[in-house]
């Protein structure tokens, strides 16, 4: 948001590290010069009644202090990559918030393969779209379109073949797993940044590739320390 203007809406999660609370997503999310996209804050909803769904309240996250910027936003070899992290003051949040976080434990086993074309999950809010009633995100369901043991063409993301929107980006992609030792049972295994397509496609001939471009969630434990 910028002042009380809404600008465009986008996913994110909770992520823990060492007893202290982000929020993840895009970092085009936070700052996207090429588009003008200039917001000084965004609004995430928390539930307050575990019982019941439908309660919920807003919550602001400003994004800057003396005119810098409190996020951080992840590097790799070839420079800035498009994921960040925001701290969040736990003591600020409202007493009855409720809510989960990743953290390490949920990120991918070194003993644990995923093949070309394993079931994926893409959690977060295409074009704005949830459940309002009871304010939850909705899930796409998502295949692993490269080689997970690599890096696609040298960067520090993977593919997936996924229907997606705009205002997906920086959702959570998971897979089930009895790997995980949290109260989340999933697999945490990237950052959805955007839809992947080719300069060379002729738009009015070629359907778009169907293809995205997901971040690895590894990234984190080294971004949330920092």
């Amino acid at each position: 948001m910028q002042q009380d203007r809404l600008l465009t809406n986008a996913s994110g999660f909770f992520y823990q590290s060492d007893g202290r609370l982000f929020l993840v997503t895009s970092r085009h999310v936070f700052l996207d010069a090429p588009s003008n996209h200039h917001p000084d804050r965004v609004a995430i909803e928390i539930h307050t009644d575990r019982n019941n769904l439908t309660q919920a309240v807003g919550f602001s996250i400003p994004l800057y202090r003396d005119g810098l910027g409190l996020w951080r936003q992840a590097e790799d070899q070839a420079g800035t990559i498009d994921v960040a992290a925001i701290e969040i003051d736990r003591n600020s949040l409202p007493k009855s918030a409720l809510y989960s976080a990743f953290s390490v434990e949920n990120l991918l086993p070194e003993t644990e393969v995923v093949e070309i074309g394993t079931s994926m999950l893409v959690v977060g809010f295409p074009l704005g779209f949830r459940d309002f009633l009871h304010h939850l995100p909705v899930a796409r369901h998502a295949i692993n379109a490269s080689s997970f043991a690599l890096r696609f063409q040298g960067n520090g993301y993977f593919l997936t073949d996924s229907r997606t929107h705009r205002g997906t980006s920086g959702a959570a992609v998971v897979m089930r797993s009895e790997s995980a030792h949290n109260d989340l049972p999933w697999v945490l295994l990237g950052i959805h940044s955007s839809r992947l397509d080719v300069g060379t496609r002729e738009i009015d001939v070629d359907e778009a590739l169907g293809l995205n471009c997901v971040w690895f969630a590894d990234v984190l434990p080294t971004l949330t320390n920092a």
